[in-house]
């Protein structure tokens, strides 16, 4: 498919058509990586990490582990 580059403001932008925004899972506000390479331009989505609490407590350990931060007196009816 031929798409065709636009002005917008300062910068250029491209429309992505409807259906390879669906097949590659993208919508409006998705983060994309751009680059270039060999005079290639490329977009890729950006998947964001799936953490599990198991995987990050693995990683606390006893020289990362801080105590308590002082935050002054109770204000109000705050219960200490």
């Amino acid at each position: 498919m031929r798409g065709r580059i636009q002005k917008w403001g300062n910068s250029l932008g491209l429309r992505i058509p409807k259906s390879f925004a669906e097949e590659a899972g993208v919508r409006a506000g998705s983060a994309v990586d751009i680059s270039v390479d060999d005079g290639r331009l490329t977009v890729r989505a950006v998947r964001a990490k799936a953490y599990r609490l198991e995987e990050l407590l693995s990683k606390v350990k006893r020289g990362n582990l801080h105590g308590e931060i002082p935050t002054g007196d109770a204000v109000g009816r705050e219960v200490w």
